[in-house]
């Protein structure tokens, strides 16, 4: 493996926060609030939120860069040789909950890590990814997404978008209800399989086409009519994103356990979410579409 260069990787995230940010205030007509800040054990970040936005309920598009002297269990798990040393985390990380239902929810991230072995070694990989989670399925924004992801990864093997999106729909699945959270994208992690610079540049790849999966379905999706009802459906259905996030998201995991900051950490929370004992939408609604449809996992580019 070639060797990591943290600070390209850091000036790169940082332009890609400040390009989406841009982006989205267009988008919406409001601005982010800018809130940078310190982590007392090494390192801090800037987040950049927006609520009760023009077509942004709720929206956060982060930087963090932190710093430790050992590294949190749930980063060492899967590599025993690199438990307890000293670590380094960069990444930026994106979560939108639009006001209409049928706008869906998104969220993207890009990530880089580095440690080293006892012996002095440097150990490193990227991960990220980005999913797609709708309230009122729509075909053709599912396959303009998983299009969008296939087109970025294209020039680094034809074998990387089909793994990439089975490990997104295998990861984004909440076991307890047996229900994929949404209809999916692409999710990567642990990746230093190709030298630095093409790792690297795979990275960036993904999160330079963030903007061109969803903003096109974001204009296409955000003046249409809806009601109480499908105001109701889309905070039930963001429960789940509740659930997955605080039971088996790794982020959400690896941040609290290092001592981030817990107000970045959670800015993925929607502000509106219900919940019901054992409901289930009548047959033939376009609620139930949403299960029959759009949740199983489907090879969207092959139709």
């Amino acid at each position: 493996m070639s060797q990591p260069d943290p600070a390209r990787v850091k000036a790169y995230l940082l332009d890609l926060q400040a390009r989406i940010v841009a982006a989205l205030e267009q988008a919406d007509g409001n601005a982010f609030l800018r809130d940078a800040w310190e982590r007392p054990e090494g390192g801090g970040g800037i987040s950049r939120l927006i609520e009760q936005g023009a077509v942004l309920e709720r929206g956060g598009c982060n930087f963090s860069h932190v710093t430790g002297a050992q590294l949190p269990p749930s980063a060492a798990a899967h590599r025993p040789g690199i438990g307890g040393r000293a670590w380094q985390a960069m990444g930026v990380s994106l979560v939108l909950h639009p006001n209409n239902p049928y706008v869906p929810t998104v969220h993207m991230n890009v990530r880089f890590f580095s440690t080293s072995t006892a012996d002095g070694t440097p150990v490193w990989w990227f991960g990220g990814g980005m999913d797609l989670t709708p309230y009122y399925g729509n075909e053709d924004d599912a396959r303009h997404f998983h299009r969008t992801c296939r087109a970025a990864l294209a020039p680094f093997g034809a074998e990387l978008h089909p793994r990439f999106k089975q490990w997104c729909d295998e990861y984004f699945y909440l076991k307890h209800r047996k229900e994929a959270r949404g209809v999916g994208g692409i999710f990567f992690d642990d990746f230093n399989e190709l030298p630095f610079d093409d790792s690297f540049a795979m990275m960036r790849s993904v999160g330079d086409a963030f903007l061109a999966a969803y903003l096109p379905i974001l204009q296409a999706r955000k003046d249409t009519p809806y009601g109480e009802r499908e105001r109701d459906f889309q905070a039930y259905r963001r429960g789940r994103y509740v659930e997955f996030n605080l039971v088996f998201d790794r982020g959400t995991l690896f941040g609290l356990q290092s001592g981030g900051r817990t107000e970045a950490i959670l800015m993925s929370m929607p502000p509106v979410v219900k919940w019901r004992y054992d409901w289930h939408p009548e047959d033939g609604t376009p609620e139930a579409a949403l299960y029959s449809d759009f949740l199983p996992h489907r090879d969207w580019l092959a139709e």
